[in-house]
């Protein structure tokens, strides 16, 4: 069944773009018009993926991001935030939140459509069949998406999930924080995020990590990288 996809924006001109464009490629699509109805929307129909405008009537985007990243039935959903030039600060604080790309209007139908096949190609590769990890305390289900330190679960986002596995599995290698933009937040042109975005993500994951956070080791003007077993 083709991919359901929400999109949640009072401008009537921008939503009657964005619909012909992912009802072009075969997608469902729903529509919101406010922050409320969103919410409603994604707890009840659990779409595939958002778009979501950061401003809204009612509930902001960023509010809405951040409960939908606050629902264990609704944290794994893909969201694309939809912003103006405008909202740079309001963007970076929707991707710590959680978000997993952007879009700055105007933008194009191509350019759309494009971003969308990505973050749901990105979404759909996580799912796969379970892979076990362990390391020292912590074990992790790379396929289920689920993290355990000391046989508890630990909460985390979609984007410290991706830069916990990003980095386990890159052999220890020292990872920049341009490389980790691009392979988590799956950008090309990474610098147009700030990279303090990364060492956000970093610091939360550290403290979610507990005892086993100190392998997250930063490399002075260069990234981070992750110390496996064999180096304790």
């Amino acid at each position: 069944m083709p991919a359901k996809i929400l999109v949640v924006e009072d401008e009537k001109n921008i939503v009657k773009v964005v619909t012909y464009a992912l009802q072009r490629e075969g997608y469902r699509v729903e529509v919101a018009v406010t922050g409320a109805e969103a919410l409603t929307k994604v707890r009840q129909g659990m779409p595939d993926l958002v778009l979501l405008d950061l401003m809204l009537p009612e509930i902001d985007g960023l509010e809405v991001c951040r409960q939908v990243r606050g629902d264990a039935r609704t944290s794994g959903i893909p969201i694309i935030m939809l912003t103006a030039k405008s909202e740079e600060a309001d963007r970076v604080i929707g991707l710590e939140m959680g978000a997993d790309d952007y879009l700055t209007k105007p933008f194009s139908a191509r350019e759309l459509t494009a971003r969308v096949k990505a973050v749901l190609r990105r979404a759909a590769g996580a799912g796969g069949a379970a892979e076990v990890w362990r390391c020292g305390a912590l074990t992790a289900d790379w396929g289920r998406r689920l993290v355990k330190l000391k046989e508890k679960p630990v909460k985390l986002t979609p984007k410290e999930f991706e830069l916990l596995r990003t980095l386990a599995q890159s052999g220890g290698r020292v990872l920049s924080r341009e490389a980790l933009l691009e392979r988590v937040w799956g950008y090309d042109r990474s610098l147009e995020i700030q990279t303090r975005t990364v060492d956000l993500h970093v610091s939360q994951l550290r403290q979610k990590l507990g005892s086993e956070g100190k392998r997250l080791v930063t490399a002075t003007g260069v990234g981070y990288r992750f110390v496996l077993p064999e180096e304790d």
